[in-house]
This record gives C-alpha cells, structure tokens and sequence, in this order.
C-alpha cells in the first residue's frame, strides 16, 4: 500500500502532525508513506521518522488553484491508494484530487466534499495533534491510544551549560515586547551568570532581535538569528539544556525533541496548541487579564501583547532553576 500525507503549512502544526504520521505507520505497518510538505519546511520533514519520500510544494512554482492542480498532477505516477489532507484548505483538497489516489480523506471544511472520497467532522475543543489523530480514527473505525510527537535531531558539541532563548513568534500578539524581552534578557544574565544563551530567530526575524540585543554587550548572550536552517536549529535545541521561548513554532520543536520547554502564553490557547508532551514542558501565562487568551494574531486593546508584558519573571526564573 501506498499512502500520501498533505501536511500542515505551519511549523508548529507539521510538529504536531508527527503524531498522526506515527499513527499511520501503527496502523499500516507494511505501507510506504510519502508526504507533501511546504519547501520552506522541507528540513522538518527529513527528521520525521518513517517517511520514504517528501514532496516539496512551493507556492512560487505553482501558484494558484491551477498550480496546485498541476502539482498534484505530478505525483499521479506515484499510484497512491490513500491520500490523508490534513489542512482545511480547498486548495490542499483540490492537490489531493489531482493525485488520483484511490481513497482521499479530509475533514469536510470550505466545501471540499466533491473532490474527497470520505469526509469527517472535525472535533471541537481538542489539542491539534488529537485533531488530526481523529482524521485517522474516524476513517479507519480504530482507537489510537499511543500518540508521540517526535522529531529526531544531530546533537552538536558546546560547553554542555547552553540555553536557547526564542522571543518571536508569526503573530505580533505571540512576540515578546521589546522592552519586556531586554529586561528579562537583563534578569537572566545577572540571575544564571554561568550559563551561555543563545537567542535564535529566522532570518525575516533578525531585525526585532537586532533591536533587543542592542545595548546589550554581555558575552553570555550570542545572536544566531538567520544563521541556522531548521535542521540546525533543532541540532541546536538537541544539544542544551533547555528552551526558553514564546508560544511559536520553535516551542514545539524543542518539546518534540525531548528538551526541557518553558512556554510563554499571551494570546494562543495552551489547551489547543501547547506542545504536546508533557514530560519536561512548563507552560507560563500572565493570566491576569479578562481577555486572555484572545487567540487573535495582534492586540486590538493595548496595541502591545500585554499579557505577555505581564507574565511574572520570577516564575520563569523559577521554572529554569530547575535545568541549571
């Protein structure tokens, strides 16, 4: 059997997609599964265990309805048997259609039922990665009871006292304030003056943590932002201590790769996109706001992510206390 997984177009979301791919190969342990992944993402999908090929979309190469058309075409020498569309999109089903896979499975959003062979409702109220297990359950009639959200990663050589510091986040209501961000740079350096940290961030990020370290000449902090691809980075987080980072793809990353996490929460939802494994995970929240968590991508109230202004240091210092 061969089987051809779409899978989601957000870094936090492929992370948490690596549970149903685990669930597939349970349930066909003989089958030979392929995936389509976003090219920008492509590194995250060569750490998926028991994958055989990534296919790389690229919006730029295939733009449109009609380019995702042409896309899903390619792979119809591929004879796929079942092909499992993890986004809601239309575009994402129409790729699947073009496939010509026997079987097409997908959640029925945005009016995808004619171009899928089976639809499922999507469930309310549960964590994304138990979302997407239920496409699997639903389909197949069988209970999933092991869920893992794994990557595998390279560790690399350091001086072993090393903590990775992520600040950004796609959505502006998710980032850490500028003036927030220098004083618990501030507050960390002077608290853990023995440890090395690493502020990382891609390369469209690099200009905010330009911003924050400036002023800051301390040696135990060192700026990769744009220097390092996904494979590095999670090379990176493989090999320290622990990851100190807002709610954003990075935080799942480091969860799934089994490093101590400390997650700061503002406007995302911890009990829909948390990281999923709970060993080693502290979640952080302010939680002194009506409004939180609003689960909007910027703030309509106070123009700056207040809650996350508003977390306490002290429990952040307390929770990485605990690695150093």
């Amino acid at each position: 059997m061969k089987i051809l997984i779409r899978l989601p177009n957000w870094l936090g979301d492929v992370v948490m997609s690596t549970a149903f791919v685990g669930a597939v190969k349970q349930l066909y342990p003989d089958a030979v599964v392929d995936v389509i992944i976003k090219k920008e993402l492509g590194g995250i999908a060569s750490l998926i265990p028991g994958l055989n090929k990534i296919h790389l979309f690229s919006k730029q190469e295939y733009p449109g309805l009609s380019g995702v058309y042409r896309f899903g075409k390619t792979l119809q020498i591929e004879e796929y048997d079942l092909f499992f569309c993890l986004p809601d999109s239309l575009s994402s089903a129409v790729m699947g259609w073009a496939t010509e896979a026997k079987k097409r499975i997908g959640f029925g959003k945005e009016g995808r039922f004619f171009l899928m062979t089976s639809t499922f409702k999507k469930p309310a109220n549960l964590h994304r990665t138990d979302e997407y297990v239920s496409l699997l359950e639903q389909f197949t009639g069988n209970k999933i009871t092991e869920r893992s959200v794994r990557l595998r990663a390279k560790m690399v050589e350091n001086d072993g006292n090393q903590v990775v510091l992520n600040f950004n986040s796609e959505a502006v209501s998710r980032r850490m304030p500028l003036d927030k961000g220098k004083q618990l740079i501030n507050t960390l350096t002077n608290v853990f003056k023995n440890t090395r940290f690493v502020m990382v961030g891609s390369p469209k990020e690099k200009a905010y943590i330009d911003e924050l370290l400036s002023g800051t000449e301390n040696g135990q902090i060192e700026n990769y932002a744009g220097k390092t691809n996904l494979e590095a980075l999670c090379s990176l987080m493989a090999s320290s201590k622990a990851v100190l980072t807002t709610d954003s793809g990075p935080a799942h990353l480091a969860n799934s790769l089994g490093v101590p996490t400390i997650v700061l929460f503002g406007a995302g939802n911890e009990l829909n996109t948390a990281p999923y494994n709970k060993e080693h995970l502290k979640v952080i929240r302010a939680g002194k706001l009506e409004c939180e968590p609003c689960v909007r991508n910027t703030c309509k109230l106070y123009g700056i992510p207040k809650c996350m202004q508003l977390i306490d240091e002290p429990e952040i210092i307390n929770a990485l206390s605990l690695y150093l």
